[in-house]
């Protein structure tokens, strides 16, 4: 099948996520992260042939790096977001297989996206994205992790770099009250583009237990606990599909997560 056209942006902003290939970490160092941010902050400005800038080739609002995996808050500006984000790559990349010895593609494909249209899916997914290392269990604050543009927000966390515009935020949002925010869980029924390329907003609880009534006439978590194996594990399939997270159905139907997790990937009746 052919590739399906990125979905464009009324404001030109973009939430991009790439991943390496077989879920591998594409940053080993502190040496690795900082020469990817340094190829962002090159990648962002355009040179003459005498290697004076020129022109803007994007604007970043956020970043975070992870170790296998990277989130971009991006606004094209003088060239389309496709071609900034493979000169990054390409970039990183080189600079990666020569410093391991290795040779083939570090990234997963082509890099996922999604377009952001209002300010209010900017701010959530400005959010989100700091988020990232606290959802992963290697920070408890959103400060205390170093490779993502938190520090550029926040002026009392020392800052290697300043490459994103922290004022399209900052001029709207109190300093206090965006940090107090950032750092707030994110509603269950918001879903961002994630490392799996998903990006479809979960369903509600109601829209879960229609579904579920629906497919199986039962509702409440009790009778369908009931349900026979076969149907549980369709229903569950289907619900996966809509976009519903673990922590929602094990919390609607009484099911573990980790029940719930192994027919997700088992992907069998």
């Amino acid at each position: 099948m052919p590739r399906q056209p990125r979905k464009p942006s009324s404001t030109g902003i973009f939430h991009v996520m790439m991943r390496g290939i077989n879920h591998q970490e594409i940053f080993c160092d502190a040496e690795d992260y900082y020469q990817f941010i340094n190829t962002l902050d090159r990648m962002r400005i355009q040179y003459d042939d005498d290697g004076n800038p020129c022109g803007t080739n994007c604007t970043y609002y956020a970043y975070c790096l992870m170790s296998n995996h990277f989130h971009l808050l991006i606004r094209e500006r003088e060239e389309p977001v496709g071609d900034t984000i493979k000169r990054i790559a390409s970039s990183y990349v080189y600079y990666y297989n020569r410093k391991y010895g290795r040779d083939g593609h570090l990234f997963k494909e082509r890099f996922k996206s999604e377009p952001v249209n209002d300010m209010a899916y900017f701010t959530t997914l400005l959010r989100y994205i700091h988020q990232n290392p606290v959802k992963a269990g290697i920070v408890e604050h959103v400060k205390d992790y170093e490779y993502s543009s938190w520090s550029e927000y926040d002026g009392s966390v020392d800052s290697v770099f300043q490459i994103c515009n922290t004022q399209t935020v900052l001029s709207r949002i109190p300093f206090t009250e965006l940090e107090a925010w950032v750092n707030e869980p994110l509603p269950e029924d918001v879903y961002c583009l994630d490392i799996e390329g998903s990006s479809r907003r979960r369903p509600s609880d109601d829209q879960i237990w229609k579904l579920i009534k629906e497919k199986t006439g039962v509702t409440n978590n009790s009778a369908f606990q009931q349900l026979d194996n076969n149907t549980k594990q369709q229903v569950f399939l289907e619900l996966k599909d809509c976009g519903a997270s673990l922590r929602q159905l094990e919390r609607l139907t009484g099911i573990g997560k980790g029940v719930i997790h192994r027919i997700w990937n088992s992907d069998k009746l």
